[in-house]
């Protein structure tokens, strides 16, 4: 990453006033988040230990979302000289993988906390005195500030992943004093008619560059469920002998399924005639009206076969989430351009678990598909790669080097997301046999 010098301060207008205002409110609450998954609930031991090969101890998380905001915010957008640049190689997410990180000479967790602390206390400082100007396409709406917000968030939903993996005392709430609204039955699909949408985004401030840019694509009609797969659906399969019938699963399906000898989804636990699941260090049993989570794509793809059905593609989802086709407009949310309320959708760890399926009425998309932004993450059949005219900005690490057949296209945001990193064109993805994350899935089908 290779930061860009910054242009001359000048006089700000009232609506660059304002995105600085919001820019400061959502660094100051995104930071109050990162510490409560951290320094506030865990001691020393916990947070430079490394609870599983798959994630980084959580001290490297804390400090690395610093480091991250220095070279963006400090450095690129003001201009000021490196803070700790001894410390930039450790938390370069590429030139070490996680398995590593607890072999290096990390921050311990004052050391972190005073860093990120003294970084943050001078992105404040900083930005009275710079201009959001479009001349400088990183500074244009803020839009430096924020991507560092959104990475920011990303990180503390993997350090939730963490402590999904951790052993030990449980540090998080047990239980989620607010009821999900939920208006009785709905049906089992939609149909989405065929026709032409716009796909991505063109003019949200807050798009990556994979989301980008707007284009038209033509879909065929098809078929989608109504809400993700719940975990008693899901125990059909498992109980019907899914895990041991290849012909539910693809080849490299089958492969991972016998190498990994998994047998249902992660942190589920058989206790006699029943299902429990281990949920940040407490036991409980598997709430059945709950979307499923902790299944990796094959497992998904191999549960859409079994129910006759398939897994949706990304272009399938995003129009089945924000085409409005009576009016030919593209919805930001699924129920329309407003920010995301504890009324539309389970998002920003509001509640340490998904909502039971069929929630959130208020938030159907235009087709009446529920659940889409929030409560698990959904698989879609898509490898990840750039849409057609797609421009690398500001750095091939966020996207661009990971294009291509390996990834699988991941939408929608779990309960874990946080709003501002969510929305329906919002492109997540990771290996097919990831589990730790909290990825569920709904299916599909052609009409």
């Amino acid at each position: 990453m290779k930061p860009i010098t910054p242009a001359a301060a000048a006089p700000a207008d009232a609506d660059e006033e304002r995105i600085k205002a919001t820019v400061a409110d959502e660094l100051e609450r995104v930071r109050q988040r990162s510490f409560g998954l951290t320094t506030a609930v865990l001691d020393e031991d916990e947070l430079v230990a490394q609870h599983s090969q798959l994630m980084s101890p959580l001290v490297w998380d804390l400090a690395h979302v610093g480091n991250y905001e220095e070279l963006w915010l400090l450095r690129a957008a003001a201009g000021i000289e490196p803070m700790r640049p001894e410390i930039d190689d450790l938390y370069d997410a590429f030139e070490h993988p996680r398995a590593e990180r607890p072999s290096l000479p990390l921050l311990g967790p004052s050391e972190a906390s005073d860093y990120i602390g003294l970084v943050r206390r001078k992105v404040l400082d900083s930005l009275d005195g710079l201009r959001l100007t479009p001349d400088r396409s990183l500074m244009d709406s803020g839009f430096v500030y924020r991507m560092v917000i959104q990475h920011e968030h990303q990180h503390d939903e993997t350090m939730l992943a963490t402590h999904q993996l951790r052993r030990g005392e449980p540090a998080l709430p047990a239980t989620d004093p607010l009821p999900a609204p939920h208006d009785g039955h709905v049906p089992a699909e939609v149909l989405v008619e065929a026709g032409e949408f716009v796909m991505g985004t063109s003019a949200d401030p807050w798009a990556y560059d994979n989301e980008r840019p707007a284009h038209q694509v033509d879909v065929p009609a098809f078929w989608i469920d109504t809400v993700p797969v719940s975990n008693g659906a899901y125990a059909e399969f498992v109980v019907d002998g899914g895990y041991d019938d290849p012909r539910w699963w693809s080849a490299d399906g089958w492969e991972w399924r016998n190498r990994s000898g998994k047998r249902a989804p992660a942190f589920w636990i058989r206790d006699g005639e029943q299902w429990c699941r281990r949920r940040f260090g407490r036991v409980e049993p598997l709430p059945a009206d709950e979307p499923v989570q902790h299944v990796c794509w094959y497992e998904a793809d191999a549960y859409a076969r079994w129910a006759g059905k398939r897994l949706p593609t990304e272009i399938e989802w995003e129009k089945a989430a924000s085409w409005e086709p009576s009016t030919r407009t593209k919805r930001r949310f699924p129920w329309g351009d407003d920010a995301p309320t504890a009324g539309h959708a389970n998002l920003g760890q509001l509640r340490h678990r998904p909502a039971p399926t069929g929630s959130f009425p208020g938030g159907s998309s235009p087709v009446g598909a529920r659940q889409m932004l929030g409560d698990v993450w959904e698989w879609t059949s898509s490898d990840f790669t750039g849409h057609p005219g797609f421009c690398m900005f500001p750095y091939p690490e966020y996207s661009e080097v990971f294009f291509g057949a390996g990834y699988k296209v991941l939408r929608g945001g779990s309960w874990a997301t946080d709003p501002v990193a969510c929305r329906n064109t919002f492109r997540n993805w990771d290996y097919p046999i990831r589990r730790q994350i909290f990825a569920g899935f709904r299916c599909a089908r052609d009409a």
